[in-house]
């Protein structure tokens, strides 16, 4: 009886076990092996990556047609994910709680290698690029300039002693004077005594000359010459002076005369009329150079220098064109306009530039020598600095900061620093790119592995974590806050 029972309890042992073993195998998935996963090929959107399909077709989103997904040239996968919840990450191949097979992550992930798009993707989006290459730069900066009288051209006419203008020989604004020309004529009581004064002394001095005492005939000629001395400390010529004593008649009017030559801008004075010491009574103003003060932009200083050529268009003498020469660059701007004004020096023999005349301004400026530059077409601004999209073969592409310089009329812009001669860069459709490159970014940020043994730790004080339940995402592997918030922007 004994063994009956040990034999029964032995059938019963082994049959549960076997109905347990089979239950376990019908209820658990089946793992697929990882050279049968790695061989299935997917199809994906080069715009939405998230987007996988097993059969080939268009993305529900923007339409474009799918590309299959690519192994990573080193052959390696790193992590599998869910096509749906990219926080669902397993070390090995399988199935999601919402029952898609897992895809691949391949090694290096997008931050390593930048961007890779399918070339029929790439015709479709219409990318081209460019090489980098050294050129000579070159800008014409066109402009508004006002001719002004230059200041050291400019000379006042005063009266040194108090009188009475007995007559104007230069009567009208506007009239021309040469140097040496009699201005106007003048009757002071003060330089009729003068007068007396050196003709008195000059006698004198005729009288002590054979004295026996030196002494007495030298001060006698310092006499004659602090007289003259004062005459012409009141402008009055060397040869009205060699006259008087000539004729030894003293004059009632003095002539006062030009020292410069010019034009009278400005007469303030009309004949019979009294003046007193130090009255300006005209202006002359040699208009043979002028001055053009042209307006220059804040971003077109970096293109201006002194010393440049330049060239001064009339509007009103049928396109004539007259060359000058930057002479300066005022160190202030004008907080108006926003521009900083530039001296121009302009030879004007024929007068055809007069004061407050306007005057078409072109300044030819080059960099020195050859400079790297690209399209300005190929950098992106950004609040942080400028970037492009360098093309590194097969369909890769990778962003990178670069410092530009100057921008010539032709559309290049310098590098200064960040590209090397011969590289390729993206000239259009770098926008979509931009866009491409920054939502793997973000995926990549929240696609990143804990590193193992590290335990997240709760918010808050309250129950420890429970384990992941069935049909349920993994807790222990949440998305970046700062990733997501990339990855809307």
């Amino acid at each position: 009886m004994k063994t009956i029972m040990v034999l029964i309890g032995l059938a019963l042992a082994l049959g549960g076990g076997y109905l347990i073993g089979v239950s376990r195998h019908e209820h658990e998935p089946a793992v697929p092996e990882a050279g049968q996963e790695a061989a299935k090929v997917q199809y994906t959107c080069s715009m939405h990556p998230f987007i996988l399909r097993d059969a080939p077709g268009a993305c529900p989103i923007c339409g474009m047609a799918l590309t299959p997904v690519k192994a990573a040239s080193s052959g390696g996968v790193q992590k599998w994910r869910s096509p749906m919840d990219p926080t669902y990450v397993r070390d090995v191949p399988g199935k999601d709680y919402m029952g898609h097979d897992l895809v691949p992550v391949q090694e290096g992930g997008a931050a390593s290698e930048g961007i890779r798009i399918d070339p029929v993707t790439l015709q479709n989006m219409g990318v081209r690029t460019e090489k980098v290459a050294k050129r000579r730069l070159q800008r014409t900066i066109r402009t508004v300039g006002l001719v002004t009288v230059a200041d050291d051209r400019q000379f006042s006419v005063n009266a040194k002693i108090e009188g009475w203008v007995e007559r104007l020989h230069v009567n009208q604004q506007g009239q021309p004077v040469k140097k040496g020309q009699p201005l106007l004529e003048i009757y002071s009581p003060e330089l009729v005594a003068a007068q007396q004064e050196y003709l008195l002394a000059v006698a004198n001095r005729g009288r002590l000359a054979a004295s026996p005492f030196p002494e007495i005939a030298a001060g006698a000629g310092r006499l004659v010459e602090a007289a003259r001395t004062r005459l012409r400390y009141w402008d009055i010529s060397p040869e009205q002076i060699r006259t008087l004593e000539r004729s030894g008649q003293v004059l009632k009017t003095l002539t006062l005369f030009s020292e410069q030559g010019g034009v009278v801008t400005s007469k303030k004075v009309v004949a019979g009329a009294r003046i007193m010491a130090g009255e300006e009574l005209l202006q002359i103003a040699d208009l043979s150079t002028v001055w053009v003060n042209a307006d220059i932009y804040e971003y077109e200083l970096p293109w201006v220098k002194v010393g440049q050529a330049v060239q001064v268009e009339l509007p009103l003498a049928s396109g004539k064109v007259i060359d000058g020469t930057i002479a300066y660059l005022y160190p202030t701007l004008e907080n108006e306009t926003r521009t900083v004004k530039a001296r121009i020096e302009v030879a004007n023999p024929g007068l055809e530039l007069k004061p407050a005349m306007f005057a078409n301004v072109s300044i030819t400026a080059g960099v020195a020598e050859e400079t790297l530059a690209i399209p300005m077409t190929a950098l992106l601004h950004s609040g942080k600095g400028q970037t492009v999209f360098v093309a590194l073969g097969e369909g890769r592409f990778a962003p990178r900061n670069v410092k530009s310089g100057v921008r010539d009329e032709s559309g290049a812009i310098q590098i200064l620093s960040g590209l090397s001669e011969g590289e390729s860069v993206v000239v259009s459709a770098q926008f979509m790119l931009d866009s491409e490159s920054r939502l793997r970014e973000a995926l990549d940020k929240m696609l990143s592995p804990k590193t193992e043994g590290e335990t997240p730790s709760p918010p808050g004080p309250g129950p420890a974590t429970k384990p992941d339940e069935p049909g349920k995402a993994p807790s222990g592997n949440k998305p970046d806050a700062k990733a997501l918030d990339d990855l809307f922007k």
